[in-house]
């Protein structure tokens, strides 16, 4: 079976919008569009529900009652308990909040060990650790590829590692990385696997339990929903460590992690997400299978899909002579994330040229300052990058290829 891309672009009220049509969206990496359900629960929510939740009146228990549901729906397609799910503003606060209660728990040489691959918010939190006396250590990627090998890894582990952090797949390089195999050796060594999931997750949601991370986070706004910051922290890892929210919320596991109050109206609009998503699975499959099932194969529709339309793209960018893609060449090893610069070409300039013809591409570090420099590329002006999402039609790819056709040639 096939993805239908017509029954999943009708669910997006993006692509009935006079003011976007012609327009190519190729910046997915960067924030998709949010289906409708999504914008339907936000407006629904403002409307009849926005006062503060769970108190014993009408409206009151309704915006609670659909925040706890957005939480168990997620929670159970992610194959978590509730419990260990958190919602906060971003990514980046939920890992600098992570970082906080690790400094207090770690003690002086203690080692962590950070990626120049991740973006900033999976290592500077990390980094500012050296205050405290905490050893970082760096897994380096290949300065000619971008990859991380695992071999440089295992140089890296030692009795005194507490804890690793890196990506399940770079926002740059594109690497989907075998996570439960790594987190393996992590543990062997008896240390914390913190993953970031943020360019892996708009391309279907994991079975965290699968994956065996003590920490997984992702972005909301890249999985079709509200600009929030989903952290898995396991139950037990949750428990050891000292409480960053209120005094009185320290027994409290859903707030120990979120110092601010959390935005209502976007955690209940996470309902909109988990709709969405069954929804499509629904018109493809069987509907009264199991969450975690439903979770798979949706999962495995999205992949094929991208994966059909990805290779092309590596093919021509691999295969041009003025072209540096980063990355892979095998769609089936990577998301579709791509990568490049062109030889006589700023990439800001390149991507102008782009947008002039309506494709939408991304350009600059993406907040992968180190990675950029690793590779010998101008942070500055950075790359080029060309990324799409399950709602991506062949023809834009094509239209893509064929642009940058004939600009380089």
């Amino acid at each position: 079976m096939q993805l239908d891309v017509d029954v999943v672009r009708r669910q997006f009220p993006a692509f009935s919008e006079p003011t976007l049509d012609g327009f190519a969206h190729f910046e997915n990496a960067g924030g998709s569009y949010a289906c409708g359900q999504v914008i339907e629960r936000l407006n629904r929510f403002y409307t009849a529900t926005k006062v503060q939740p769970y108190y014993d009146f009408a409206p009151s228990r309704e915006a609670g009652r659909l925040m706890d549901s957005a939480k168990g729906r997620m929670a159970a397609w992610l194959n978590i308990d509730a419990s260990e799910l958190h919602f906060g503003p971003s990514t980046s606060q939920n890992t600098y909040v992570l970082a906080q209660a690790l400094r207090t728990s770690l003690q002086s040489g203690d080692e962590i060990i950070v990626t120049n691959q991740d973006h900033e918010a999976n290592v500077g939190a990390w980094r500012r650790l050296e205050d405290a006396g905490i050893v970082v250590r760096e897994w380096t990627v290949d300065a000619t590829t971008g990859e991380l090998h695992v071999t440089n890894l295992r140089s890296l582990l030692s009795e005194r590692t507490r804890m690793v952090a890196y990506t399940h797949c770079s926002n740059v390089i594109g690497t989907i990385h075998a996570v439960d195999e790594i987190n393996a050796l992590i543990h062997q060594a008896g240390a914390i696997a913190v993953v970031d999931g943020v360019s892996f997750c708009p391309h279907g949601l994991p079975d965290v339990a699968a994956l065996d991370a003590d920490v997984y986070m992702f972005s909301l706004y890249k999985v079709y929903g509200p600009h929030l910051g989903v952290m898995y922290i396991r139950d037990s890892l949750n428990a050891d460590l000292p409480n960053q929210g209120h005094y009185f919320n320290a027994g409290k596991a859903g707030a120990r992690f979120t110092p601010a109050g959390p935005d209502h109206a976007q955690i209940a609009a996470v309902n909109g997400v988990m709709d969405y998503m069954e929804n499509v699975h629904d018109q493809h499959g069987d509907s009264d299978a199991a969450v975690t099932e439903k979770a798979t194969r949706l999962r495995q529709l999205i992949r094929a899909h991208e994966c059909r339309l990805l290779q092309p793209l590596l093919d021509f960018l691999a295969g041009h002579p003025a072209i540096r893609m980063l990355g892979q060449t095998e769609a089936e090893v990577r998301a579709p994330t791509v990568a490049f610069t062109a030889g006589g070409w700023s990439s800001s300039e390149l991507a102008s040229k782009l947008a002039e013809r309506q494709l939408g591409v991304g350009v600059g570090n993406f907040y992968a300052y180190r990675l950029v420099q690793a590779l010998g590329i101008d942070p500055e002006d950075g790359v080029v990058r060309a990324s799409f999402v399950h709602y991506t039609r062949p023809a834009e790819v094509e239209r893509l290829i064929e642009a940058l056709y004939e600009l380089l040639r």
